[in-house]
């Protein structure tokens, strides 16, 4: 008796650590491969999101790898528009500003115009000393190789997650029949159901996004029109495509508009600080709350929770995946879990909240 206690005891105790090392080797994996990771699971989002238009073009033109090639198509011709929008007023903006930059530095080193009067007014003239801006000038070479690579890697994820994506949407049909051919008929239709409900999920959840930054845009619009603030509908569409990165978008938008606006004068770059501080307060727990809430069907609470807990556990990938995963988790707990665990029984009209009231006429005895 005793030897067969300890040969379970020893079995339990190499179970454990065999459980163990298998997580640590999982986690292990994880981290080394988590760039490609999250690479798959944003060309998963954006798969997502285009697949219902590659099924409804599929069916008129009757083959899906043409389907999925002109959807891909369109949606690079309409970034390639949005990005020509963007990026060539700013580069005329930047040409110019670079035909005036020895006259804005020889107004600075004397103290004079705009710079020289800010730089003046906060005794920092020295620092427009002709040496300090060569010392300046030298310093700007050093992070160039850094900047090359990232935007080598940048390069290099856009194409990996365009790629990813193509890839899913095209081979879609296959993969989901496969799958359910091992599962069996029952299990099959509960599979569809979650498929189709977290696919819907996907498409508020990215329509919503799309929403908040429409809203951010206009509102920055108006702002930078009132104030004069040269090319505002730019810098509003700067702003708004920016505001869809999760966590980060909105910040990189403000500094923009708030730069535009300090570049127009002082006292318009103030008030463009001020509107984005406020604003994103709003988005975070006014905004996102409530039309995320709508999109994905989710509580409102629950979508502000979900944000927070996964930000702070996750950060930039966990703001990204907070809402589609809550929402794929309620998804789950309706399929299996029972009905009568998920909520209590709502009472009736007429009926007191804390139970049936007393058997009548008119109601009779539960059973009879």
């Amino acid at each position: 008796m005793s030897t067969a206690d300890d040969r379970s005891t020893a079995r339990r105790t190499l179970i454990v650590i065999g459980l163990v090392l298998a997580t640590a080797v999982g986690l292990a994996l994880v981290l080394a491969t988590r760039r490609v990771l999250v690479w798959g699971l944003v060309a998963a989002l954006l798969a997502v999101a285009l697949k219902p238009l590659v099924d409804r073009l599929q069916r008129r033109v009757r083959r899906r790898a043409l389907a999925t090639l002109l959807v891909f198509l369109a949606a690079f011709v309409l970034l390639a528009a949005l990005g020509a929008l963007i990026v060539l007023p700013l580069l005329d903006e930047v040409a110019r500003f670079a035909d005036r930059l020895p006259e804005l530095v020889r107004e600075a080193q004397a103290g004079q115009g705009p710079v020289g009067r800010l730089l003046d007014r906060f005794h920092l003239l020295r620092y427009a000393e002709p040496g300090q801006l060569r010392r300046f000038g030298s310093r700007l070479g050093e992070p160039t190789f850094g900047l090359v690579r990232g935007v080598a890697q940048a390069v290099t994820a856009l194409v990996t997650v365009v790629v990813l994506a193509y890839l899913m949407v095209l081979e879609a049909p296959k993969i989901v029949t496969g799958a359910l051919r091992l599962v069996g008929e029952g299990p099959a239709q509960r599979l569809r159901r979650i498929g189709r409900d977290s696919s819907r999920i996907v498409t508020g959840y990215l329509s919503g996004n799309l929403l908040i930054s429409v809203i951010c845009g206009g509102l920055t619009f108006v702002v930078l029109f009132v104030l004069g603030v040269p090319f505002a509908a730019v810098i509003a569409l700067t702003v708004a495509v920016a505001d869809l990165i999760p966590l980060v978008g909105a910040t990189l938008g403000a500094a923009v508009a708030a730069g535009a606006g300090f570049l127009h004068s002082p006292v318009a770059g103030v008030v463009v600080l001020v509107f984005f501080v406020v604003y994103q307060q709003v988005e975070n727990h006014l905004l996102q709350p409530f039309i995320m809430a709508r999109a994905v069907r989710l509580n409102p609470l629950t979508v502000l929770v979900a944000v927070l807990l996964s930000v702070e556990l996750a950060g930039l990938v966990g703001a990204l995946l907070a809402i589609p995963a809550a929402g794929i988790a309620q998804v789950l707990l309706r399929e299996f879990v029972p009905a009568g665990r998920q909520t209590l029984p709502l009472p009736a009209d007429g009926e007191p909240a804390d139970g049936p009231g007393p058997v009548g006429p008119d109601r009779p005895p539960a059973g009879g």
